[in-house]
């Protein structure tokens, strides 16, 4: 059976990347396609670029948000099958046939997820390493997937329709992993697709753009977390292996003050223990980061991942935390 599909947009200050987005997706393949993309009231010069293209653009008055734009995008949609992805994210000439193929292939109450390439459109060390740990993370349980990431979902408007869409009234992230869960509770099937790729601009200039998104993603998803009693579940990025990345460094650093403190032997030989179990815990993430970019990278992105992104999110998870309890004492 034939679909047409929808591609739905959340735009808001997208200029540099949402031209790009639009362009990959205009040389699809695939005949039976329309792109809603929604602008969240933007102050920059994405709406003229948007206009260049045969897409239905939705002005709003007010920001929302991107959760309130996705579903607002779907409602406006006339496709039997919606595409959602984001305004930074690129999709080849197969991509919508292939989603096609998976929703006839599936049915339409399965719910698809791809994930993104392991090389990102911008090649700075810093999106390469994004890049790499995402797909590695997202595809690792791709046949009992945690969550369905909204940069590559494929879902059929009824079921759309039917369960709500994203909650409007959340956090400003994060709220596909709401939806996937309560997709799963309204018994919808959920599934990572390997082939399913889009290539992200993660547009990382240096380390404190990384630093800055990987608090602001696990402060956010700690706060979710802890209300839905699931902190120590293995869901995609939020991995058993990262978790028991920020763990061992900050254990390390523990143990490292304490053999400083005083100079005994058995802080250093458990610093070494914590350290060298860590690594091998994430072998076969390290086997991605040599697959993505060679011996160089493979070095340079496993310090980077071992000694430094975890503080980052570390921190993220102590102030969801701090968020959380701060809520729960003003109610």
């Amino acid at each position: 059976m034939d679909y047409k599909i929808s591609v739905i947009i959340p735009n808001r200050n997208g200029g540099s990347t949402i031209g790009l987005c639009l362009e990959a997706l205009f040389k699809s393949a695939h005949n039976s396609f329309e792109v809603v993309v929604v602008d969240d009231c933007s102050t920059d010069n994405s709406i003229s670029i948007i206009e260049k293209y045969p897409c239905s653009l939705v002005k709003l008055e007010h920001h929302v948000g991107t959760a309130h734009a996705r579903n607002i995008g779907a409602m406006q949609s006339s496709g039997e099958i919606l595409f959602f992805i984001d305004s930074d994210c690129l999709v080849f000439e197969d991509t919508l046939a292939l989603a096609e193929k998976l929703s006839s292939t599936h049915g339409l109450n399965t719910v698809i997820g791809g994930t993104y390439t392991i090389h990102p459109y911008d090649r700075t060390f810093y999106s390469a390493f994004q890049s790499a740990y995402i797909n590695y993370s997202e595809l690792k349980n791709f046949q009992y997937p945690d969550y369905i990431a909204a940069h590559a979902m494929i879902i059929s408007s009824h079921t759309f329709k039917e369960t709500g869409g994203f909650p409007a009234d959340f956090l400003p992230i994060i709220e596909d992993v709401e939806f996937s869960h309560r997709l799963r509770r309204n018994g919808y099937k959920l599934i990572m697709e390997p082939n399913l790729k889009v290539q992200h601009i993660f547009g990382y200039r240096n380390m404190a753009d990384s630093l800055r998104n990987g608090y602001r993603k696990s402060k956010y998803w700690m706060i979710y977390s802890i209300g839905n009693k699931d902190v120590l579940s293995d869901s995609g990025t939020a991995s058993y292996e990262m978790k028991t990345n920020v763990f061992s460094m900050f254990g390390s650093l523990v143990l490292l003050g304490l053999y400083l403190a005083n100079f005994n032997p058995i802080f250093l030989f458990l610093f070494a223990v914590l350290i060298g179990g860590n690594i091998a815990l994430n072998l076969k993430l390290f086997s991605h980061f040599y697959k993505s970019g060679g011996q160089a990278f493979l070095l340079t992105a496993s310090l980077y991942y071992i000694f430094v992104y975890p503080l980052a999110v570390g921190l993220g998870v102590v102030a969801g935390t701090m968020n959380y309890i701060l809520f729960q004492n003003q109610k």
